[in-house]
């Protein structure tokens, strides 16, 4: 970055945080550092794009089947709930847990239907924020990542170059990787291509006790990820507000963006993991007879 970190060697950096909620552990750390400022939390309610029946007819069946969109269409008329209306319940919950915790240490908090409505890129430049922090957020376009003074930066739970795009874990799971990358870079046009600033790995050990219910196993997962999540992207915002940072560029030419896996790439997690368990049990007989003989 060419601008200095702090317009006003005395004055803090003023930091806005643009998010789907979860971010409770993330504003507590960001809020201790003495240099920062949260001047405002900004909580997107529109968290899927608005798609005409056809449209999500055709995207279920590509995604997740036949008989899961049966199920799913027919849930109203079997007042049953669908996975998707568990979610939007899960989604409101964090983001009250958010908004509470905001309010709890005295940042204003907005709650906005799409961050690229012309009412919340006003409120955002009202903020008069010097850096966006994006924690969990649909893809951001340029209007909106580049109004505060530095730019914005993003936690990416990927190792990127080569994990770019989503979902998190499920590739790494996929591919059999035995660690999961956590990335701190700056917001690009081009998603998640941007400087890196601080980068980080967890071990990825599956358990299989979850089977090949792999979906409990990252929700699982992801929640022991949100304490270095936060202590990351802390770092990441001490670390700019000093002025030492500005960022390693990515060579996108390694690894790949990932995409929403369809429903043929589920079924192959699904039949990979009973592959790997069916290796693993055969494993520990042939530790057993190795053992008492």
């Amino acid at each position: 970055m060419s601008e200095t970190a702090n317009k006003d060697e005395k004055s803090p950096l003023r930091v806005v945080v643009l998010t789907h909620g979860a971010a409770e552990l993330i504003l507590e750390k960001v809020a201790r550092l003495e240099t920062i400022e949260i001047v405002g939390v900004f909580l997107e309610t529109e968290t899927a794009r608005q798609r005409s029946l056809r449209e999500k007819l055709r995207r279920s069946i590509r995604y997740d089947g036949w008989a899961a969109t049966l199920k799913k269409f027919f849930a109203p008329v079997l007042r049953a709930k669908t996975a998707g209306a568990r979610e939007q319940q899960t989604i409101a919950e964090r983001q009250n847990a958010t908004a509470e915790t905001a309010a709890r240490l005295k940042i204003p908090v907005h709650f906005v239907s799409n961050l690229h409505s012309a009412e919340a890129m006003d409120l955002l430049r009202a903020t008069d924020a010097d850096l966006g922090l994006l924690c969990g957020t649909n893809i951001i376009r340029e209007s909106v990542f580049s109004i505060p003074r530095l730019g914005s930066i993003n936690l990416h739970q990927g190792l990127a170059p080569f994990y770019r795009g989503g979902p998190s874990v499920f590739w790494e799971l996929f591919n059999d990787e035995k660690e999961v990358g956590l990335t701190v870079h700056w917001v690009a046009a081009k998603v998640d291509t941007g400087d890196i600033i601080r980068q980080t790995t967890v071990p990825l050990r599956y358990d299989f006790s979850y089977g090949a219910d792999y979906e409990k196993f990252i929700d699982k997962f992801l929640e022991t990820t949100r304490e270095p999540c936060a202590e990351l992207i802390a770092e990441a915002v001490r670390m700019i507000a000093a002025g030492e940072v500005v960022g390693t560029p990515q060579n996108t030419t390694l690894g790949k963006r990932y995409r929403l896996p369809v429903k043929r790439e589920k079924d192959e997690i699904r039949r990979r993991l009973r592959e790997r368990m069916k290796t693993q049990s055969a494993e520990v007989r042939a530790d057993g007879r190795r053992v008492t003989n």
